[in-house]
């Protein structure tokens, strides 16, 4: 089983409304997240996975749980709170590409604390984290305490997904990152996020430095590029993204995390030896599979990640 730690919240999608009265705006709610779409895709794709995060007792996060519930995450780490759900206002822009208006703060998906950490079984095979529950508070400094916990024990797996609206300090960011990188075995990141961390560097010099700590790989996500793989064992190599009409690339990202580890569990390698040991060859395949899901999710609005069967008929 993966826990995936962090934010659950609903993405407002503003759509056009015929009247064409300023006056009135229209908009789509989609359960949303980046943690949230994460451990939805990894139950997709087949692996058991479960939610550790916050979540609101009023309407939008009764919803979330719904969703949850339905999708086949496990409720075991998630906690209730009398506080209002996450709202991520989102623009799409003329490529595909998102752009966020948060409105979260006090809400629910922030408010877990050190004393909220759950023990964690055996059966919990890994750890994955991301996004700006890495640098609101109080969330923030429990997902650190858990990552320090658990560091060498479980296969982890970071996402930084930078999102400045929800916490604009990009030294803060930079920093965070630079602790947890500390601690993961597998990083995805995409060239957006890298451009934000550190403007004008070298991704491969920022990523080699990643992967003189615990990381054995890292995978460089570049939208329709591709996507770059960099080994500690095996160097560097590229993979072409595939062809696909696309709607939005609202959970593309989850989408080719998600992947990742569900290839991972289903070749038996979802562990810090297992991916200690994974071969180039077998590398390539990973990210191919990833990339094969992520297309899928661009062809469709909004997160709508793919199940396992669609990507047996690509």
């Amino acid at each position: 089983m993966y826990l995936v730690c962090g934010e659950a919240l609903f993405d407002f999608f503003s759509e056009n409304d015929a009247s064409g009265l300023a006056s009135k705006v229209n908009f789509k709610a989609i359960a949303g997240g980046s943690p949230f779409n994460v451990a939805v895709g990894l139950r997709r794709l087949g692996v058991d996975a479960a939610l550790f995060a916050g979540l609101s007792t009023d309407y939008l996060g009764r919803r979330l749980l719904q969703v949850l519930l339905e999708e086949g995450v496990r409720t075991d780490y998630l906690l209730d709170f009398a506080a209002p759900t996450t709202l991520a206002m989102v623009a799409v822009g003329a490529n595909g590409s998102p752009h966020y208006s948060f409105r979260g703060e006090g809400c629910a998906d922030r408010l877990l604390e050190p004393e909220h950490l759950p023990e964690l079984g055996s059966e919990v095979r890994g750890l994955h984290i991301g996004s700006f529950s890495l640098v609101v508070q109080p969330i923030a400094d429990t997902l650190l305490a858990l990552v320090r916990r658990e560091s060498g024990k479980r296969l982890i797996s970071l996402d930084p997904n930078v999102r400045l609206n929800p916490q604009p300090d990009i030294e803060l960011w930079r920093s965070r990152i630079g602790t947890l990188v500390e601690h993961a075995d597998l990083i995805k990141v995409s060239d957006e996020d890298l451009g934000l961390l550190y403007p004008g560097e070298d991704p491969a010099r920022v990523i080699d430095g990643w992967l003189q700590h615990r990381c054995q790989v890292v995978f460089l996500t570049r939208g329709g590029e591709g996507a770059t793989v960099f080994s500690r064992a095996h160097g560097t190599w590229s993979v072409p993204a595939q062809s696909v009409q696309i709607a939005d690339t609202v959970g593309a990202g989850d989408t080719f995390q998600a992947a990742l580890i569900a290839w991972l569990s289903e070749q038996q390698m979802d562990s810090v030896e297992g991916v200690r040991q994974l071969g180039r060859g077998q590398i390539d395949d990973m990210v191919r599979f990833a990339v094969r899901a992520a297309a899928l999710t661009c062809g469709k609005t909004g997160p709508d990640l793919p199940f396992r069967h669609q990507l047996d008929l690509r």
